[in-house]
């Protein structure tokens, strides 16, 4: 399978205006093809595909006030094209939304290089138009006998470049183990596991919260306009990505733990979308990241070859007992602690959740219930022929409770595994 490895590297002053110069290059480039797909639509009601775009990139070259574009690599230019037309195909497809034109205020600047724009040799990577390597700090190294295929190159919004290189590998997949766990995400702990461990989310988040508080009390006294300004808020972006820094190393280190001890995984799918419109807990579901920790499981799985699965978001894991299986009407989120009207059982919130989720996941891993059509709002694929997980959704019966109304194979489950 194809991986990107990225790394931080520091431009040379001569380096960092090419690299702003193709940025600017490919967003103008970008927007142009896009107005005129969206002009050409509207008042022809014609589509232009990705050949009619990039024969116009060469008369575009020739007019006085776009010659500028020739003084960049072309294969950045070519690849935005690209980019566009699957961006179109995937809004006919009706995944996501009509492409939006491109700012020079964006957060992230990036371009693409495929293997005819750059020079790998002896671990050494030039970049088309340029004459000497980039200087990559080397965090990791890039899987033995590698070739790059493809370099992207981007700048973040506190000043930060970056380097990805898409290289391919195979990854070594640890041995099977007998051992599963439910996951359960939250508020006050990061996630539950089935066996009774929780992980606390980042450290330092009120010391954060007060930088960056200070950092955009300091920016809203600034000129607009103003070099001033401009510096407030490279602080303000320093301040973010220190954050997001954090919270991604605690990600890939709780993700890549799990999946290495666990053969199977079994997780609730969120409606964080959803959950996000309310304003009490907004900025915590923002800082726990749930889904970015569900995609990394979701690819960590596929890669050391376990299991994951994927229970409906209407499956009561909380409200229902791990004991008896009795459903309890109503469970307020400020309830942390309950006791079961059935067996007596005192239970753990976080805790009873994860361990129905396992039971759940272990149930439609082991006796293999009916397979039913994947839900709409997936959306998106999760998978192909390389390796990928591949999805289906499956019924899980549900348990007699005082739910009253529950029948069999009335919640469905996702199982990710690489086949």
């Amino acid at each position: 399978m194809k991986r990107a490895f990225k790394y931080r590297f520091y431009p040379t002053p001569d380096q960092a205006t090419q690299l702003k110069q193709t940025f600017g290059c490919v967003r103008k480039v970008y927007n142009l093809a896009l107005e005129t797909r969206d002009r050409a639509w509207k008042e022809e009601r014609r589509r232009i595909r990705y050949s009619d775009t990039s024969a116009m990139l060469t008369e575009w070259k020739r007019q006085d006030d776009l010659a500028y574009l020739s003084q960049v690599s072309s294969v950045p230019l070519q690849q935005t094209l690209r980019h566009l037309s699957t961006a179109f195909d995937r809004f006919f497809a009706k995944v996501s939304g009509h492409p939006r034109f491109k700012s020079r205020k964006a957060t992230r600047q990036a371009a693409e290089y495929t293997r005819s724009a750059f020079r790998w040799r002896d671990g050494a990577l030039t970049l088309a138009k340029m004459t000497t390597p980039l200087d990559i700090r080397w965090s990791r190294p890039l899987p033995t006998d590698s070739q790059p295929t493809t370099v992207t190159v981007s700048l973040d919004a506190a000043g930060r470049w970056f380097v990805s290189i898409l290289v391919e590998d195979r990854p070594q997949r640890p041995r099977e183990v007998a051992t599963a766990a439910g996951v359960d995400f939250g508020i006050r702990s990061l996630v539950t596991l089935s066996t009774g461990e929780k992980v606390s989310h980042p450290g330092g988040g009120r010391r954060q919260a007060g930088r960056l508080a200070k950092a955009q009390r300091e920016l809203a006294r600034k000129k607009a306009g103003s070099k001033n300004q401009t510096k407030a808020r490279r602080r303000v972006a320093a301040v973010h990505a220190r954050i997001a820094d954090r919270r991604r190393d605690v990600l890939h280190k709780l993700s890549t733990r799990i999946v290495q001890e666990n053969q199977l995984v079994v997780i609730e799918d969120l409606p964080v979308r959803n959950l996000m419109g309310n304003r009490s807990l907004a900025r915590s579901i923002a800082h726990a990241a749930w889904a970015e920790l569900r995609r990394m499981l979701e690819y960590k799985c596929a890669w050391y070859g376990r299991t994951l699965v994927v229970v409906d978001r209407f499956f009561p894991s909380s409200r229902m007992c791990s004991t008896c299986a009795r459903v309890c009407d109503s469970l307020p989120l400020g309830v942390r602690e309950w006791t079961c009207g059935g067996c007596g059982t005192r239970h753990d919130r976080d805790h009873n959740a994860a361990k129905n989720l396992l039971t759940v996941g272990q149930t439609v891993s082991a006796c293999g219930a009916d397979v039913r059509p994947q839900r709409k709002h997936s959306g998106r694929a999760v998978g192909d022929e390389a390796g990928k997980p591949r999805a289906r959704a499956v019924g899980v019966p549900a348990p007699e409770g005082r739910g009253g109304c529950q029948t069999a194979n009335s919640w469905k489950a996702m199982v990710f595994s690489t086949g």
